[in-house]
C-alpha cells in the first residue's frame, strides 16, 4: 500500500510540473498567425507595425513643422532625409497590416486610413512620443529656439524608435519586420549622432 501511495505521489508531482511548464511556455510565447498571402507572423509583429506607423507619423509631423522656416542647411537636409526614409516605411508597414487583415491605425498626420469612429488609438506611453502640449510648443517656437527644441525632441523620438525596434527583434518572427527593425536601429542612431553634433556646434 505504501509503495502504491508513493507511486501516486510521484506521478501527481510529475503531472503538476508538466502542467506548470506548459503554462510557462504559453505565457512566454506570442501567438503565431498565418496570412492568406503566406506571411507567418505573431502578435509582436502586429504591435511593431501598428505602433511604428504612429511613431513615424509623428516624426513626419515634426518634419512638416520645419517647412517654410529659415533653418541651418544641415538641419534642412536632415529633416528631408527623415521624410524620405520614414514615409516609405509607413507604406510598407501599412501593406503588412493590410495583408494580415489587421486594422490600420489612425495617426496624427493622416486620417485617411483610419478605422472606427475617428478616435486616436495612439498609446501615450509609446517610447519617445511627444505630447500634444510639446508639439504645440514646438510649433510656436521661433528661430534658433525652434531648431534646438526640434533637435532635442527628435533625438528623444529616435531613441524611442530604437527601443521599439529592439523589442521587435526580441519578440517578433516576421523576417521583413526584423530587417526593418535593424535598419531603423542603424539609420536612426546615425541621425542621432548627427543631431547631437548639430546641437554641439
Amino acid at each position: 500500500m505504501r509503495k502504491k501511495l508513493t507511486v501516486l505521489v510521484v506521478a501527481s508531482v510529475a503531472v503538476t510540473a508538466l502542467a506548470g511548464c506548459g503554462d510557462s511556455e504559453d505565457n512566454g510565447e506570442h501567438e503565431m498567425r498565418s496570412a492568406t498571402n503566406g506571411d507567418e507572423f505573431n502578435d509582436a509583429d502586429v504591435d511593431f507595425a501598428t505602433d511604428m506607423i504612429q511613431h513615424h507619423a509623428q516624426a513626419l509631423q515634426m518634419v512638416d513643422l520645419t517647412m517654410g522656416r529659415n533653418l541651418d542647411p544641415a538641419m534642412s537636409q536632415l529633416s528631408e532625409a527623415i521624410r524620405m526614409a520614414q514615409a516609405p516605411e509607413i507604406e510598407l508597414m501599412t501593406d503588412w497590416l493590410t495583408a494580415w487583415e489587421q486594422p490600420i491605425p489612425e495617426t496624427v498626420r493622416d486620417h485617411a486610413n483610419a478605422h472606427g469612429d475617428g478616435d486616436m488609438t495612439m498609446d501615450p506611453d509609446m517610447p519617445g512620443m511627444m505630447s500634444t502640449e510639446q508639439m504645440a510648443e514646438l510649433e510656436a517656437a521661433k528661430g534658433d529656439a525652434f531648431q534646438q527644441m526640434w533637435l532635442e525632441m527628435m533625438i528623444e523620438h529616435h531613441e524611442g524608435a530604437i527601443e521599439m525596434a529592439n523589442a521587435q527583434q526580441s519578440d517578433g518572427t516576421f523576417a521583413p519586420a526584423a530587417e526593418l527593425a535593424d535598419s531603423i536601429e542603424v539609420s536612426q542612431q546615425e541621425e542621432i549622432d548627427t543631431m547631437e553634433r548639430l546641437l554641439g556646434s
